[in-house]
């Protein structure tokens, strides 16, 4: 019988894998065992619920009393095996998928924070986890201080006694501002408080945040988990402790569940995440590299540039060319120029999609202000750093050379 990383016995483990096995052998081999039919690719569970051979053995699993899967809005084959496999990647004890990324990151927040609780969060994230955390909870008692992704002293005057959790996203989107996590991990142990980094830029991949202090990892496996655009799931990796214990009782009532087809889409994307990033990141780098040299771009944004305020950190703390996604903004006097040239430019493109999804084969565009960012206020958009001459690309792997033009046939307009 396998065993978790614990050491306890895990009846659902690969007997199998070595225990030192590679990541890339994790991401195509970590899961549960075949069935009785001995099927090379992991099957797909469509069921809701599972027969049980007698009332007295139901009554102990729905007691948690015996380990089987009992209902598919929280436990089921599929998504167990996409969330050993996303574990064995992050290089946590457990992992728990969900219906979105957004969802994940509202069970991490139901999970660990009361009324009167406070967080601390970059104000760098995700424009939807800004308003998640600032109104929804803030609606049922949870205070929040939104600092600079890239000022430790700032998160640290940020502290209050009741504060329980520190939550960031490294690379940031869309400027992709990296933060140090190995201080802010300092900084929450020292606090007393759970430090969460949202890692849907880099994936484990590039970037394994449990490495430099984090408690939980964040993912929207919409992005690059499954790597093609085809469904949307998400997932909190972390302790075996803080995903049974807290976790798993918030998802069996509020039921934020990730459908089996949907975590199947993810798992078989995870075999080749490796190969993706890589060479994704590498036409991302080689784009930002060439944009910087474009009159009309005022300013590139990536973490492999050596422009990059934060280049030398993103390099200690990635593998890799520092990410798929490259913003930049374009030149014009004023906002609505800025603005003006920023559509136009997108508009022109015939090759990238106009899109304000992310981590796709095909390349996407999109003007972050009034997407992905839109619901934000514009002084909370200035605070983050996102301006109306920004556009945010997400390499894919088309040609190199085809990118390039698609993007100059827009700039030209400007």
């Amino acid at each position: 019988m396998a065993q978790d990383k614990t050491g306890k016995a895990n009846p659902w483990g690969n007997d199998r894998l070595p225990p030192d096995a590679h990541r890339d052998t994790l991401a195509v081999r970590e899961g549960l065992p075949p069935s009785q039919w001995g099927e090379n690719s992991e099957g797909l569970f469509l069921t809701s619920s599972f027969v049980h051979p007698s009332a007295e053995v139901a009554a102990r699993r729905f007691a948690n009393e015996e380990e089987a899967f009992v209902y598919s809005r929280f436990s089921n084959p599929t998504v167990s095996m996409m969330e050993k496999r996303l574990a064995a990647l992050e290089g946590t004890q457990a992992c728990i998928g969900t219906s979105s990324g957004m969802s994940a990151v509202m069970l991490t927040m139901m999970g660990l924070l009361k009324a009167g609780d406070h967080v601390v969060c970059s104000r760098s994230v995700f424009g939807s986890t800004i308003k998640l955390i600032q109104g929804e909870f803030g609606k049922f008692g949870v205070q929040s201080t939104f600092v600079s992704q890239t000022d430790v002293d700032e998160w640290k005057r940020a502290l209050q006694p009741n504060t329980k959790l520190l939550f960031a996203e490294t690379p940031s989107n869309p400027l992709t501002e990296v933060c140090d996590m190995a201080a802010l991990a300092d900084i929450a142990r020292g606090a007393g408080a759970w430090f969460a980094v949202d890692n849907c830029f880099c994936t484990p991949a590039l970037q394994r945040p449990v490495e430099f202090g984090a408690d939980l990892v964040i993912h929207s496996g919409t992005k690059y988990l499954d790597g093609q655009g085809r469904v949307l799931a998400g997932a909190v990796c972390g302790s075996s402790e803080l995903v049974e214990e807290r976790f798993v009782p918030v998802m069996r009532s509020a039921g934020m569940s990730l459908s089996p087809f949907n975590a199947w889409v993810v798992l078989k994307g995870l075999e080749t995440l490796g190969i993706r990033m890589q060479a994704q990141s590498e036409r991302a780098l080689q784009l930002a590299q060439w944009l910087e040299e474009q009159p009309q771009v005022q300013r590139v944004y990536h973490p492999g540039l050596e422009s990059h305020p934060q280049h030398a950190l993103a390099m200690r703390q990635q593998s890799g060319c520092g990410g798929a996604v490259v913003s930049f903004i374009v030149k014009g006097e004023g906002a609505d120029a800025a603005r003006a040239n920023a559509f136009a430019t997108i508009d022109a493109t015939r090759i990238c999609s106009i899109t304000a999804n992310l981590g796709d084969t095909k390349t996407t565009i999109t003007h972050p202000a009034s997407t992905s960012h839109g619901r934000l206020t514009e002084v909370q958009r200035q605070a983050a750093g996102i301006t109306q001459g920004m556009i945010r690309v997400a390499v894919g792997l088309e040609d190199l050379q085809d990118l390039k033009a698609d993007l100059a046939r827009g700039l030209a307009r400007i």
